[in-house]
């Protein structure tokens, strides 16, 4: 197994929030990111979670959700019933009401999403409903759950539209010595 290089001092990282930067770097990116995502999963994956969530903790303080909004702009997101009918109370609304209003149920009713991107709770890069958000909203990008390196496809899908996700793959790859690796080759 090839020994991932020692993690950086925190006063090494340069955090880049510039949504038009990482979306340029999405396209410029396209072969590298692939590569890394296959030198990912050749890595042992809990060593990768460490590096990810240590990361994750440093660099997702760093940046303020309520500045950029980007998610909320591009991302389809799943509501469960509990959710729907905790938003209902907070919004004093009928839970069908809601659900006519903002949500598309699948045919079979299993599955909920929000009926429009960008989110109808939305307002200026602001969440409206920030204390009653769904769980998708809360959860995401979710670097700090585990199994970071059979999540791969997900976080890429939104690597040149999240600002934490970009900073930390970035500096994952400095980290496990993938760019070190680039340079030299």
């Amino acid at each position: 197994m090839d020994t991932l290089s020692s993690p950086l001092p925190i006063g090494d990282l340069q955090i880049t929030t510039d949504l038009q930067v990482l979306a340029q770097a999405e396209l410029d990116r396209q072969e590298e990111n692939y590569y890394f995502k296959t030198f990912l999963e050749k890595r042992d994956g809990e060593e990768i979670d460490a590096r990810v969530n240590r990361l994750n903790d440093i660099i997702a303080p760093a940046i303020d959700c309520t500045a950029c909004g980007n998610c909320c702009k591009s991302l389809m997101v799943n509501i469960t019933q509990p959710e729907a009918e905790r938003l209902a109370v907070y919004l004093k609304m009928e839970v069908g009401d809601l659900k006519e209003k903002y949500i598309e149920t699948s045919q079979q009713g299993s599955m909920m999403v929000l009926n429009t991107i960008p989110c109808h709770f939305l307002k200026g890069t602001s969440c409206s409903i920030y204390e009653h958000r769904f769980t998708e909203c809360r959860d995401f990008p979710a670097l700090h759950r585990g199994n970071f390196t059979e999540r791969l496809f997900a976080t890429f899908m939104h690597y040149g539209r999240c600002p934490i996700i970009y900073n930390v793959v970035e500096h994952l790859k400095i980290e496990t010595g993938f760019k070190a690796a680039q340079t030299n080759s």
